[in-house]
Protein backbone atom coordinates (compact mmCIF):
# COMPACT_ATOMS: atom_id res chain seq x y z
CA UNK A 1 0.00 0.00 0.00
CA UNK A 2 1.25 3.48 -0.85
CA UNK A 3 2.20 5.67 2.09
CA UNK A 4 -0.55 8.16 1.22
CA UNK A 5 -3.64 6.15 0.46
CA UNK A 6 -4.80 3.21 -1.58
CA UNK A 7 -5.16 5.41 -4.69
CA UNK A 8 -1.81 6.27 -6.23
CA UNK A 9 -1.36 9.79 -7.46
CA UNK A 10 0.77 10.60 -10.51
CA UNK A 11 3.87 11.44 -8.49
CA UNK A 12 3.48 8.18 -6.55
CA UNK A 13 3.47 6.21 -9.78
CA UNK A 14 6.54 8.04 -11.06
CA UNK A 15 8.30 7.45 -7.76
CA UNK A 16 7.45 3.76 -7.87
CA UNK A 17 9.03 3.59 -11.33
CA UNK A 18 12.21 5.17 -9.95
CA UNK A 19 12.34 2.84 -6.95
CA UNK A 20 11.63 -0.25 -9.04
CA UNK A 21 14.28 0.73 -11.57
CA UNK A 22 16.82 1.18 -8.79
CA UNK A 23 15.99 -2.20 -7.31
CA UNK A 24 15.88 -4.19 -10.55
CA UNK A 25 17.93 -2.12 -13.00
CA UNK A 26 17.33 -0.89 -16.53
CA UNK A 27 17.56 -3.35 -19.41
CA UNK A 28 21.10 -3.52 -20.86
CA UNK A 29 20.16 -1.63 -24.02
CA UNK A 30 18.78 1.28 -22.00
CA UNK A 31 21.87 1.38 -19.79
CA UNK A 32 23.99 1.65 -22.93
CA UNK A 33 21.72 4.45 -24.18
CA UNK A 34 22.24 6.38 -20.95
CA UNK A 35 26.01 5.83 -21.08
CA UNK A 36 26.03 7.35 -24.58
CA UNK A 37 24.12 10.32 -23.21
CA UNK A 38 26.60 10.78 -20.36
CA UNK A 39 29.44 10.85 -22.90
CA UNK A 40 27.49 13.41 -24.90
CA UNK A 41 26.85 15.59 -21.84
CA UNK A 42 30.49 15.44 -20.77
CA UNK A 43 31.63 16.49 -24.22
CA UNK A 44 29.12 19.32 -24.44
CA UNK A 45 30.21 20.46 -20.98
CA UNK A 46 33.93 20.42 -21.73
CA UNK A 47 33.28 22.40 -24.91
CA UNK A 48 31.63 25.13 -22.82
CA UNK A 49 34.64 25.71 -20.55
CA UNK A 50 35.65 29.35 -20.71
CA UNK A 51 32.20 30.56 -21.74
CA UNK A 52 30.82 33.46 -19.65
CA UNK A 53 28.09 31.21 -18.28
CA UNK A 54 30.67 28.64 -17.20
CA UNK A 55 32.84 31.28 -15.57
CA UNK A 56 29.84 32.71 -13.71
CA UNK A 57 28.68 29.34 -12.40
CA UNK A 58 32.19 28.33 -11.33
CA UNK A 59 32.64 31.68 -9.62
CA UNK A 60 29.46 31.21 -7.63
CA UNK A 61 30.53 27.66 -6.72
CA UNK A 62 33.82 28.91 -5.31
CA UNK A 63 32.04 31.59 -3.29
CA UNK A 64 29.63 29.01 -1.87
CA UNK A 65 32.40 26.46 -1.27
CA UNK A 66 31.43 23.75 1.27
CA UNK A 67 31.98 20.02 1.64
CA UNK A 68 34.00 18.43 -1.16
CA UNK A 69 31.55 15.83 -2.50
CA UNK A 70 31.42 16.02 -6.28
CA UNK A 71 33.36 17.26 -9.29
CA UNK A 72 32.67 20.54 -11.04
CA UNK A 73 34.00 19.94 -14.55
CA UNK A 74 37.03 21.98 -15.51
CA UNK A 75 37.46 23.67 -12.14
CA UNK A 76 40.06 21.34 -10.66
CA UNK A 77 37.87 21.21 -7.56
CA UNK A 78 35.08 19.36 -5.78
CA UNK A 79 32.06 21.01 -4.18
CA UNK A 80 28.82 20.03 -2.42
CA UNK A 81 26.70 17.88 -4.73
CA UNK A 82 24.08 20.56 -5.41
CA UNK A 83 26.78 23.12 -6.22
CA UNK A 84 28.61 20.76 -8.58
CA UNK A 85 25.28 20.06 -10.28
CA UNK A 86 24.77 23.80 -10.82
CA UNK A 87 28.15 24.15 -12.52
CA UNK A 88 27.88 21.02 -14.63
CA UNK A 89 24.27 21.61 -15.69
CA UNK A 90 25.20 25.12 -16.79
CA UNK A 91 28.08 23.72 -18.81
CA UNK A 92 25.91 20.98 -20.32
CA UNK A 93 23.41 23.44 -21.80
CA UNK A 94 25.73 26.33 -22.63
CA UNK A 95 26.68 25.25 -26.15
CA UNK A 96 23.15 24.22 -27.24
CA UNK A 97 24.42 20.80 -28.21
CA UNK A 98 22.37 18.74 -25.75
CA UNK A 99 19.89 16.03 -26.72
CA UNK A 100 16.24 16.75 -27.50
CA UNK A 101 13.02 14.85 -26.89
CA UNK A 102 10.16 15.24 -29.36
CA UNK A 103 7.40 16.22 -29.36
CA UNK A 104 7.84 17.70 -25.88
CA UNK A 105 10.65 19.89 -27.28
CA UNK A 106 12.93 19.72 -24.25
CA UNK A 107 16.52 18.74 -23.47
CA UNK A 108 16.37 16.22 -20.64
CA UNK A 109 19.94 14.99 -20.19
CA UNK A 110 21.51 18.40 -19.57
CA UNK A 111 19.70 18.70 -16.23
CA UNK A 112 19.33 15.11 -15.08
CA UNK A 113 22.80 13.76 -15.83
CA UNK A 114 24.67 16.54 -13.96
CA UNK A 115 22.42 15.96 -10.95
CA UNK A 116 22.89 12.20 -11.11
CA UNK A 117 26.67 12.46 -11.58
CA UNK A 118 27.00 14.77 -8.57
CA UNK A 119 25.00 12.57 -6.20
CA UNK A 120 26.51 9.34 -7.50
CA UNK A 121 29.98 10.73 -6.84
CA UNK A 122 28.96 12.01 -3.41
CA UNK A 123 27.52 8.68 -2.24
CA UNK A 124 30.02 6.42 -4.01
CA UNK A 125 27.48 4.79 -6.33
CA UNK A 126 28.65 2.34 -8.96
CA UNK A 127 28.22 2.78 -12.71
CA UNK A 128 25.02 0.77 -13.20
CA UNK A 129 23.32 2.58 -10.31
CA UNK A 130 24.23 5.91 -11.89
CA UNK A 131 22.87 4.81 -15.26
CA UNK A 132 19.63 3.51 -13.75
CA UNK A 133 18.99 6.70 -11.79
CA UNK A 134 19.85 8.99 -14.70
CA UNK A 135 17.74 6.93 -17.09
CA UNK A 136 14.61 7.05 -14.96
CA UNK A 137 15.14 10.77 -14.26
CA UNK A 138 15.33 11.46 -17.99
CA UNK A 139 12.20 9.37 -18.56
CA UNK A 140 10.27 11.31 -15.91
CA UNK A 141 11.44 14.62 -17.35
CA UNK A 142 10.20 13.90 -20.86
CA UNK A 143 6.93 12.42 -19.63
CA UNK A 144 6.19 15.62 -17.75
CA UNK A 145 6.99 17.49 -20.94
CA UNK A 146 4.55 15.27 -22.83
CA UNK A 147 1.88 16.27 -20.33
CA UNK A 148 2.22 19.79 -21.69
CA UNK A 149 2.09 18.83 -25.36
CA UNK A 150 -1.19 19.65 -27.07
CA UNK A 151 -1.88 17.59 -30.19
CA UNK A 152 -4.53 19.96 -31.53
CA UNK A 153 -2.21 22.93 -31.02
CA UNK A 154 0.66 20.95 -32.52
CA UNK A 155 3.07 22.34 -29.99
CA UNK A 156 4.13 22.34 -26.37
CA UNK A 157 1.93 24.53 -24.20
CA UNK A 158 5.03 25.33 -22.14
CA UNK A 159 6.63 26.70 -25.29
CA UNK A 160 3.51 28.60 -26.32
CA UNK A 161 3.57 30.40 -22.97
CA UNK A 162 7.26 31.23 -23.25
CA UNK A 163 8.26 28.69 -20.60
CA UNK A 164 11.39 26.55 -20.81
CA UNK A 165 10.08 23.03 -20.26
CA UNK A 166 13.66 21.78 -20.18
CA UNK A 167 14.43 23.40 -16.86
CA UNK A 168 10.94 23.26 -15.39
CA UNK A 169 10.50 19.53 -16.01
CA UNK A 170 14.22 18.87 -15.60
CA UNK A 171 14.19 19.94 -11.97
CA UNK A 172 11.63 17.23 -11.18
CA UNK A 173 13.44 14.54 -13.16
CA UNK A 174 16.72 15.55 -11.50
CA UNK A 175 15.09 15.21 -8.09
CA UNK A 176 13.92 11.69 -8.93
CA UNK A 177 17.44 10.69 -10.02
CA UNK A 178 19.07 12.28 -6.97
CA UNK A 179 16.58 10.84 -4.48
CA UNK A 180 17.02 7.39 -5.98
CA UNK A 181 20.80 7.58 -5.57
CA UNK A 182 20.41 8.86 -2.00
CA UNK A 183 18.53 5.63 -1.30
CA UNK A 184 15.14 7.15 -0.50
CA UNK A 185 12.11 4.91 -0.66
CA UNK A 186 9.25 5.46 -3.06
CA UNK A 187 7.62 7.93 -0.67
CA UNK A 188 10.82 9.94 -0.28
CA UNK A 189 11.36 10.03 -4.04
CA UNK A 190 7.80 11.33 -4.46
CA UNK A 191 8.47 14.01 -1.85
CA UNK A 192 11.67 15.05 -3.62
CA UNK A 193 9.79 15.47 -6.89
CA UNK A 194 7.01 17.34 -5.12
CA UNK A 195 9.53 19.73 -3.60
CA UNK A 196 11.38 20.23 -6.89
CA UNK A 197 8.12 21.09 -8.65
CA UNK A 198 8.19 24.34 -6.68
CA UNK A 199 11.80 25.06 -7.69
CA UNK A 200 11.94 24.72 -11.47
CA UNK A 201 11.87 27.87 -13.57
CA UNK A 202 12.86 29.20 -16.97
CA UNK A 203 11.64 31.77 -19.48
CA UNK A 204 12.49 31.68 -23.19
CA UNK A 205 12.66 35.40 -23.95
CA UNK A 206 16.46 35.21 -24.15
CA UNK A 207 16.05 33.06 -27.28
CA UNK A 208 14.33 35.97 -28.97
CA UNK A 209 16.05 39.12 -27.83
CA UNK A 210 19.29 38.24 -26.08
CA UNK A 211 20.88 37.53 -22.73
CA UNK A 212 22.83 34.44 -21.67
CA UNK A 213 20.65 33.38 -18.73
CA UNK A 214 19.18 30.46 -20.67
CA UNK A 215 22.57 28.74 -20.48
CA UNK A 216 22.13 28.45 -16.73
CA UNK A 217 18.63 26.97 -16.83
CA UNK A 218 19.76 23.34 -16.76
CA UNK A 219 22.30 24.09 -14.07
CA UNK A 220 19.64 25.57 -11.85
CA UNK A 221 17.32 22.65 -12.57
CA UNK A 222 20.06 20.16 -11.60
CA UNK A 223 20.86 22.19 -8.50
CA UNK A 224 17.16 22.34 -7.59
CA UNK A 225 16.73 18.60 -8.07
CA UNK A 226 19.65 17.73 -5.81
CA UNK A 227 18.54 20.27 -3.23
CA UNK A 228 14.99 18.94 -3.29
CA UNK A 229 16.23 15.38 -2.72
CA UNK A 230 18.37 16.56 0.18
CA UNK A 231 15.43 18.36 1.75
CA UNK A 232 13.31 15.24 1.38
CA UNK A 233 16.06 13.25 3.14
CA UNK A 234 15.69 15.64 6.07
CA UNK A 235 11.92 15.37 6.26
CA UNK A 236 10.45 18.06 4.02
CA UNK A 237 7.44 16.75 2.12
CA UNK A 238 5.70 17.52 -1.14
CA UNK A 239 1.99 17.52 -1.98
CA UNK A 240 0.65 14.13 -3.12
CA UNK A 241 -1.23 15.71 -6.04
CA UNK A 242 1.68 17.90 -7.11
CA UNK A 243 1.38 16.87 -10.78
CA UNK A 244 -2.37 16.70 -11.43
CA UNK A 245 -3.81 18.94 -8.71
CA UNK A 246 -5.78 22.14 -9.26
CA UNK A 247 -2.71 24.16 -8.27
CA UNK A 248 -0.28 21.44 -9.31
CA UNK A 249 2.52 21.32 -11.81
CA UNK A 250 0.67 20.75 -15.08
CA UNK A 251 -2.35 22.96 -14.45
CA UNK A 252 -0.26 25.83 -13.15
CA UNK A 253 2.06 25.80 -16.18
CA UNK A 254 -0.23 24.59 -18.96
CA UNK A 255 -3.79 25.30 -17.82
CA UNK A 256 -6.62 23.40 -19.47
CA UNK A 257 -4.36 22.13 -22.25
CA UNK A 258 -2.49 19.87 -19.82
CA UNK A 259 -2.86 16.13 -20.37
CA UNK A 260 -2.09 14.18 -17.20
CA UNK A 261 -2.75 10.81 -18.84
CA UNK A 262 0.24 11.24 -21.15
CA UNK A 263 2.56 11.38 -18.16
CA UNK A 264 1.70 7.87 -17.04
CA UNK A 265 0.68 6.25 -20.34
CA UNK A 266 2.27 2.74 -20.42
CA UNK A 267 4.61 3.82 -17.63
CA UNK A 268 7.21 1.14 -17.02
CA UNK A 269 6.24 -0.70 -20.20
CA UNK A 270 7.19 1.82 -22.87
CA UNK A 271 10.33 3.96 -22.53
CA UNK A 272 10.68 7.30 -24.30
CA UNK A 273 14.39 7.28 -23.43
CA UNK A 274 15.86 5.58 -26.53
CA UNK A 275 13.93 7.83 -28.91
CA UNK A 276 15.52 11.06 -27.64
CA UNK A 277 17.44 12.86 -30.39
CA UNK A 278 21.17 13.50 -30.14
CA UNK A 279 22.24 16.85 -31.57
CA UNK A 280 25.11 16.71 -34.06
CA UNK A 281 25.48 20.51 -34.16
CA UNK A 282 26.07 22.98 -31.29
CA UNK A 283 23.12 25.23 -32.06
CA UNK A 284 19.37 25.43 -31.59
CA UNK A 285 17.74 22.19 -32.75
CA UNK A 286 15.25 24.08 -34.93
CA UNK A 287 18.15 25.06 -37.22
CA UNK A 288 19.47 21.53 -37.81
CA UNK A 289 17.35 20.44 -40.77
CA UNK A 290 18.21 23.69 -42.57
CA UNK A 291 21.89 22.96 -41.95
CA UNK A 292 21.53 19.45 -43.38
CA UNK A 293 19.65 20.79 -46.39
CA UNK A 294 22.44 23.31 -47.00
CA UNK A 295 25.06 20.55 -46.69
CA UNK A 296 23.10 18.54 -49.24
CA UNK A 297 22.98 21.42 -51.73
CA UNK A 298 26.68 22.03 -51.25
CA UNK A 299 27.40 18.34 -51.90
CA UNK A 300 25.34 18.60 -55.07
CA UNK A 301 27.60 21.38 -56.33
CA UNK A 302 25.73 24.58 -55.45
CA UNK A 303 28.32 27.36 -55.23
CA UNK A 304 27.50 29.88 -52.47
CA UNK A 305 29.13 32.64 -54.53
CA UNK A 306 26.47 32.09 -57.22
CA UNK A 307 23.45 32.35 -54.90
CA UNK A 308 21.04 35.27 -55.36
CA UNK A 309 18.14 34.22 -53.12
CA UNK A 310 17.65 31.83 -50.19
CA UNK A 311 14.22 30.58 -49.16
CA UNK A 312 13.89 28.65 -45.86
CA UNK A 313 10.64 26.85 -45.03
CA UNK A 314 10.08 25.58 -41.49
CA UNK A 315 7.19 24.77 -39.13
CA UNK A 316 5.23 27.84 -38.06
CA UNK A 317 6.12 27.73 -34.33
CA UNK A 318 9.82 27.56 -35.19
CA UNK A 319 9.80 30.99 -36.82
CA UNK A 320 9.62 32.78 -33.47
CA UNK A 321 12.93 31.28 -32.40
CA UNK A 322 15.09 31.18 -35.54
CA UNK A 323 13.58 33.88 -37.80
CA UNK A 324 12.21 36.70 -35.64
CA UNK A 325 13.01 39.53 -35.48
CA UNK A 326 14.36 39.23 -39.05
CA UNK A 327 17.08 41.86 -38.74
CA UNK A 328 18.53 40.33 -35.59
CA UNK A 329 18.55 36.87 -37.12
CA UNK A 330 20.22 37.95 -40.38
CA UNK A 331 22.94 39.77 -38.44
CA UNK A 332 23.19 38.16 -34.98
CA UNK A 333 24.93 40.26 -32.33
CA UNK A 334 27.17 37.44 -31.09
CA UNK A 335 28.18 33.87 -31.72
CA UNK A 336 25.69 32.72 -29.10
CA UNK A 337 22.81 34.51 -30.82
CA UNK A 338 23.97 33.08 -34.14
CA UNK A 339 23.17 29.62 -32.80
CA UNK A 340 19.48 30.60 -32.79
CA UNK A 341 19.43 32.00 -36.32
CA UNK A 342 18.06 30.14 -39.32
CA UNK A 343 19.61 32.51 -41.90
CA UNK A 344 23.03 32.44 -40.25
CA UNK A 345 23.24 28.66 -39.76
CA UNK A 346 22.14 27.98 -43.34
CA UNK A 347 24.75 30.45 -44.59
CA UNK A 348 27.57 28.85 -42.57
CA UNK A 349 26.62 25.38 -43.80
CA UNK A 350 26.49 26.56 -47.41
CA UNK A 351 29.99 27.98 -46.94
CA UNK A 352 31.32 24.67 -45.63
CA UNK A 353 31.03 24.94 -41.86
CA UNK A 354 33.16 22.83 -39.54
CA UNK A 355 32.94 19.71 -37.37
CA UNK A 356 30.17 17.28 -38.33
CA UNK A 357 28.54 19.98 -40.48
CA UNK A 358 28.74 23.15 -38.46
CA UNK A 359 30.76 23.27 -35.26
CA UNK A 360 31.91 25.47 -32.42
CA UNK A 361 34.15 27.52 -34.70
CA UNK A 362 31.03 28.64 -36.54
CA UNK A 363 29.55 30.19 -33.38
CA UNK A 364 32.35 32.40 -32.13
CA UNK A 365 31.80 36.15 -32.00
CA UNK A 366 34.39 36.48 -34.77
CA UNK A 367 32.48 34.06 -37.01
CA UNK A 368 29.25 35.96 -36.35
CA UNK A 369 30.90 39.08 -37.81
CA UNK A 370 32.23 37.34 -40.93
CA UNK A 371 31.21 39.55 -43.93
CA UNK A 372 30.77 36.65 -46.34
CA UNK A 373 28.48 34.79 -43.93
CA UNK A 374 26.42 37.89 -43.18
CA UNK A 375 26.07 38.74 -46.88
CA UNK A 376 24.73 35.26 -47.56
CA UNK A 377 22.46 35.31 -44.50
CA UNK A 378 20.98 38.61 -45.69
CA UNK A 379 19.69 36.81 -48.78
CA UNK A 380 17.54 34.46 -46.69
CA UNK A 381 13.81 34.72 -46.20
CA UNK A 382 12.12 32.40 -43.68
CA UNK A 383 8.48 31.32 -43.80
CA UNK A 384 6.21 28.50 -42.72
CA UNK A 385 5.80 25.39 -44.86
CA UNK A 386 2.75 23.12 -44.92
CA UNK A 387 4.66 19.82 -45.07
CA UNK A 388 6.94 20.95 -42.24
CA UNK A 389 3.88 21.82 -40.16
CA UNK A 390 2.53 18.30 -40.68
CA UNK A 391 5.72 16.72 -39.30
CA UNK A 392 6.29 19.13 -36.41
CA UNK A 393 6.91 18.61 -33.50
CA UNK A 394 7.74 14.92 -33.99
CA UNK A 395 10.51 16.21 -36.26
CA UNK A 396 12.01 19.67 -36.78
CA UNK A 397 12.01 19.59 -40.61
CA UNK A 398 13.01 22.23 -43.16
CA UNK A 399 12.98 22.84 -46.88
CA UNK A 400 15.72 24.96 -48.41
CA UNK A 401 15.52 26.54 -51.87
CA UNK A 402 18.25 28.69 -53.37
CA UNK A 403 18.28 30.62 -56.64
CA UNK A 404 21.59 30.88 -58.50
CA UNK A 405 22.80 33.41 -61.05
CA UNK A 406 21.85 31.11 -63.93
CA UNK A 407 18.18 31.47 -62.90
CA UNK A 408 17.82 27.95 -61.54
CA UNK A 409 16.23 27.05 -58.20
CA UNK A 410 17.80 24.23 -56.21
CA UNK A 411 15.82 22.51 -53.45
CA UNK A 412 16.54 20.15 -50.57
CA UNK A 413 13.92 18.95 -48.12
CA UNK A 414 14.95 17.30 -44.85
CA UNK A 415 12.11 15.53 -43.04
CA UNK A 416 14.02 13.46 -40.45
CA UNK A 417 16.56 15.10 -38.20
CA UNK A 418 20.04 13.68 -38.03
CA UNK A 419 20.59 12.10 -34.61
CA UNK A 420 17.03 10.80 -34.23
CA UNK A 421 15.70 7.24 -34.49
CA UNK A 422 15.10 7.51 -38.25
CA UNK A 423 18.57 9.00 -38.90
CA UNK A 424 20.71 8.01 -35.89
CA UNK A 425 24.27 8.92 -34.95
CA UNK A 426 26.46 5.84 -34.79
CA UNK A 427 28.77 5.18 -31.86
CA UNK A 428 31.67 6.36 -34.03
CA UNK A 429 29.86 9.60 -34.94
CA UNK A 430 28.97 10.23 -31.30
CA UNK A 431 32.60 9.65 -30.32
CA UNK A 432 33.69 12.05 -33.06
CA UNK A 433 31.34 14.65 -31.64
CA UNK A 434 32.89 14.11 -28.20
CA UNK A 435 36.39 14.49 -29.64
CA UNK A 436 35.43 17.75 -31.36
CA UNK A 437 33.95 19.03 -28.10
CA UNK A 438 36.87 18.00 -25.90
CA UNK A 439 39.92 18.56 -28.10
CA UNK A 440 40.67 22.05 -26.73
CA UNK A 441 40.67 20.90 -23.12
CA UNK A 442 41.90 17.30 -23.07
CA UNK A 443 44.83 15.47 -24.61
CA UNK A 444 44.21 12.72 -27.12
CA UNK A 445 44.92 10.23 -24.33
CA UNK A 446 42.46 11.97 -22.03
CA UNK A 447 39.77 11.97 -24.70
CA UNK A 448 40.10 8.23 -25.25
CA UNK A 449 40.14 7.55 -21.50
CA UNK A 450 36.93 9.51 -20.91
CA UNK A 451 35.18 7.76 -23.80
CA UNK A 452 36.30 4.33 -22.59
CA UNK A 453 35.52 4.93 -18.91
CA UNK A 454 32.09 6.37 -19.69
CA UNK A 455 31.06 3.30 -21.65
CA UNK A 456 32.60 1.09 -18.94
CA UNK A 457 30.00 2.45 -16.49
CA UNK A 458 27.69 -0.24 -17.88
CA UNK A 459 29.95 -2.80 -16.22
CA UNK A 460 30.53 -0.94 -12.95
CA UNK A 461 33.42 1.16 -14.28
CA UNK A 462 35.08 3.68 -11.97
CA UNK A 463 33.17 6.94 -11.70
CA UNK A 464 35.88 8.60 -9.53
CA UNK A 465 38.52 7.94 -12.19
CA UNK A 466 36.26 9.32 -14.91
CA UNK A 467 35.43 12.48 -12.97
CA UNK A 468 39.06 13.06 -11.99
CA UNK A 469 39.91 13.43 -15.69
CA UNK A 470 37.13 15.89 -16.54
CA UNK A 471 37.72 17.81 -13.28
CA UNK A 472 41.10 18.91 -14.60
CA UNK A 473 40.00 19.60 -18.17
CA UNK A 474 41.27 23.00 -19.23
CA UNK A 475 40.93 24.73 -22.61
CA UNK A 476 44.34 25.38 -24.07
Amino acid sequence: MNRRDTHQTVVDRLADLAATTRDHGLPPELRKDVARRILDVLGNSIAALGQPSATAAAGVAREWSGTEEATAIGTGARFPAATAALVNGTLAHSMDSDDTHLPSVLHPSASVIPAALAVAEAVGADGPSLLDAAGVGIEITVRLGMGGYDKDLGNSEFFERGLHATSICGAVGSAAAAASLYGLGSGGIADAMGIAASFGAGLLEANRTGGTVKRAHCGWAAHSGVGAAQLARHGLTGPPTVIEGRFGFLHAYCGDRADVDKVVDRLGQHWELPGIFFKPYPCNHFTHAGIDAARDLRTRGVDPDEILEIDVGVPTPVLRTIAEPPGAKSAPESGYHAAFSGPYTVARALLGGSGLGVGHRDFTDEAARDPKTLALAALATCHDDDRCNELYPHQFPAVLRVKTRDGQWHESRVCHNRGGPENPLSDDELTTKFELNACRALSRTGILLVADKTLELINAGSLPELMSIVRDAHPG
